[in-house]
């Protein structure tokens, strides 16, 4: 009896999480099924709850759905607590269960790299939902201060007021995107600037040891200006794998080694 998982979105044909799914089975020695699942944009919950209701294991969430989600949820992980998102749901005693496993994935990622996030300091560009969701992951893999950037100061200053309190030994701090400056041991881009036209110019005044681009699969102006500078970089594929391989983990109780996955 082999159990059935789903990403839900929409769109959703572009998805990669099924190939990931059965590829860690296959690895792992599991047999299970791994569909995309599309839902109307005002009929997610009926067809999360149909696909629980037919025996369905667990699921992915993706675009548009994941704030949806958290709202459905009986039981929170902490890390969806903070992300206030979640992109993975499963039933448990007939309670619906939800966890956020971007940012595990994108700290697994940067990892693998050899990049260290012990004692780092880290910039984040951008200060929406992608950000929220991989601040607590990076403080409690030893990052010792993260500074957010973002156009509209404001947003990055409440982000650190919603945040703060759950990473106690991180220091978080916002800045604007026009004051970009200073030395850094990792810069990750979370904004969608580089895959528009609208790029983000990197000034000289602001030095990194590494660069990650949380988006995969386009060109990015932001990784161009790594390149440029010499600065190892790494688009955001890894993180996909990784996120994957949590939810994997929790839904199977077993773990597939990242780096198998990422060429």
């Amino acid at each position: 009896m082999h159990k059935h998982f789903a990403v839900v979105g929409h769109p959703i044909e572009h998805s990669r999480s099924p190939e990931l799914h059965h590829a860690f089975a296959k690895k792992m020695g599991l047999e299970l099924s791994y569909q995309r699942r599309l839902a109307p944009l005002d009929g997610f919950q009926a067809n999360i709850q149909a696909f629980f209701q037919a025996g369905g294991h667990g699921l992915n969430v993706t675009v548009p759905f994941k704030e949806q989600a958290f709202g459905l949820c009986d039981t929170l992980t902490t890390r969806a607590k903070i992300a206030k998102a979640v992109n993975t749901l499963w039933m448990e005693n007939g309670q619906l269960y939800g966890d956020n496993t971007d940012g595990q994935g994108l700290v697994d990622a940067i990892q693998s790299l050899g990049w260290s996030l012990t004692k780092s300091k880290i910039l984040i560009l951008g200060a929406g939902g992608a950000t929220r969701g991989v601040i607590y992951p990076l403080a409690q893999a030893g990052a010792s201060q993260i500074v957010i950037a973002n156009r509209t100061l404001e947003r990055a200053q409440q982000l650190v007021e919603d945040l703060s309190e759950f990473v106690p030994n991180t220091g978080l701090t916002a800045i604007s995107l026009d004051a970009l400056h200073g030395n850094f041991d990792l810069i990750i881009n979370a904004t969608s600037a580089s895959l528009s036209g609208d790029a983000l110019t990197l000034p000289h005044t602001l030095q990194f040891k590494y660069a990650y681009e949380m988006a995969y699969g386009k060109p990015s102006s932001f990784l161009q200006q790594a390149e440029q500078r010499q600065v190892p970089y790494s688009d955001g594929f890894g993180m996909l794998v990784g996120q994957a391989i949590e939810a994997f983990y929790i839904w199977n109780g077993v773990k597939p080694q990242l780096n198998e996955f990422l060429d």
